[in-house]
């Protein structure tokens, strides 16, 4: 009987929506979905939502939730990890700190300053996470959905013998935005995507077997499909090749759109999807989700019926290859970068097309990206090797070289003012930081 642990189970969306897949293959039909989170009252109501998909869909299936991680993982053959590590109220300084000091950031979660933080604070207990899936379950599939992504996998892969690998929706959530944008149906759609995490490019979009940008560059010159990613539009338009994550997302990644306020009001304001340009949109929407969490999981909850169709995530047909049915899937997959992409640094963790199968996970070798995208792919993962090296090692100065060649933040503050910013941060996450031994 294979059995499927979730490692902050109390993420409701997330794990009502990958246990709604994951039941969909008949090859987990009868299997025990172990339920972990540290949060009772949360991983309550992801067990009620959990146990009414399993009796929607008449699946033979256990469910165990605990708050114990050694119980959850023993005798485990998968695992997914949805973590927050300290909470939205510890998160808030991460973007409130640097937009003191003039660094307008968005969203944070994923790299510069905000995301090197939340890298510094997640990646002990990530790695306590990796020690206790050796100790429990060696060989386990490891799926990780927590941010920032490229860090804690690097540290995981780097310091773990665990067959881990990260996931993020945004390949194949764009991929289908640009198919819409051309009027192509999904299925008819080919593409190959690389470079790093929020930071990958699609190399080749094709639409039944022809070259697909000048579709999509048709596309983008109509002003209503421009407004709606005005910044990745830009992007687009000046560098050749469509970026995989959300305009509020890369808006942060470079020193192009968020340096000056008239820039954010030219370009990240405006008419796009989820108001990017809103200083702490994500914040904001996590801060009041504080108060109306549980009226929106009653509101799920108390539905007449629910959908129990397979969505798009790429997490139950990773687990149907690999401990499942056998049929092979690629996706594309966060992994360390030995002979990959050739022009990105060796070791970093890049974002490439993955084969699943009874064999495992195998990396599929890309080869160069065009030469002026590796400069910033390249900078973003250096930072990232370097705050990874600095949460491993406990030293604060390489937390500060690594935000000081971070796009954004290089261009609005000096080497001076960097230091300033980052000791602010150091001192208000020092509860968090239990590896570091002096904070400056």
């Amino acid at each position: 009987m294979t059995k499927i642990a979730f490692i902050g189970a109390g993420s409701f969306g997330f794990t009502r929506g990958l246990v709604r897949d994951i039941m969909s293959y008949p090859a987990f039909a009868e299997a025990t979905i172990a339920l972990m989170d540290i949060d009772p009252e949360r991983l309550a109501v992801s067990k009620k939502a959990v146990d009414r998909i399993i009796a929607e869909g008449a699946y033979p299936a256990q469910v165990l939730a605990t708050t114990n991680r050694a119980e959850a993982l023993q005798g485990a053959d998968g695992v997914v990890c949805t973590i927050l590590a300290g909470g939205v109220h510890v998160w808030r300084y991460d973007i409130e700190i640097p937009k003191k000091y003039g660094v307008d950031i968005n969203i944070g979660d994923t790299r510069g300053p905000s995301g090197i933080f939340r890298a510094l604070r997640t990646i002990p207990v990530m790695l306590d996470i990796c020690r206790d899936i050796e100790r429990y379950c060696p060989q386990a599939i490891f799926l990780n959905y927590t941010n920032p992504m490229a860090m804690l996998c690097r540290a995981m892969q780097g310091q773990s013998k665990v067959q881990v690998t990260g996931l993020c929706h945004s390949v194949q959530g764009t991929a289908h935005m640009l198919a819409k944008w051309i009027g192509a149906p999904m299925e008819e759609v080919t593409y190959l995507s690389a470079g790093i995490n929020h930071q990958a490019w699609y190399l080749d979009f094709r639409w039944n077997g022809q070259d697909a940008y000048p579709l999509i560059r048709a596309a983008v010159a109509k002003p209503e499909i421009y407004q709606q990613e005005i910044v990745r539009n830009e992007m687009f338009l000046n560098l050749d090749y469509y970026v995989t994550e959300s305009s509020g997302h890369n808006s942060e990644y470079n020193a192009w759109f968020r340096k000056r306020p008239d820039l954010i009001e030219k370009y990240c304001t405006h008419g796009t999807n989820w108001n990017p340009g809103v200083y702490g949109y994500i914040l904001d929407e996590y801060l009041k989700r504080e108060d109306t969490w549980r009226d929106e999981i009653n509101k799920w909850l108390s539905q007449e019926k629910i959908d129990l169709k397979r969505g798009g995530e790429y997490a139950a047909c990773i687990f149907n290859a690999t401990i499942g049915d056998g049929a092979l899937y690629k996706f594309n997959g966060n992994v360390r970068n030995f002979g990959l992409i050739d022009n990105l640094p060796e070791g970093c963790c890049v974002e490439v097309p993955v084969l699943a199968s009874k064999s495992g996970l195998e990396a599929i070798h890309v080869g160069p990206l065009p030469a002026h995208l590796a400069i910033l792919n390249n900078t973003s993962a250096r930072c990232e090797e370097l705050a990874v090296e600095a949460a491993i090692e406990g030293d604060p100065r390489k937390v500060f070289h690594a935000v000081c060649f971070d796009p954004l933040t290089s261009a609005v503050l000096s080497l001076a003012e960097i230091k300033q910013m980052v000791d602010e941060m150091l001192a208000q996450n020092q509860p968090w930081l239990p590896q570091f031994k002096t904070i400056s």
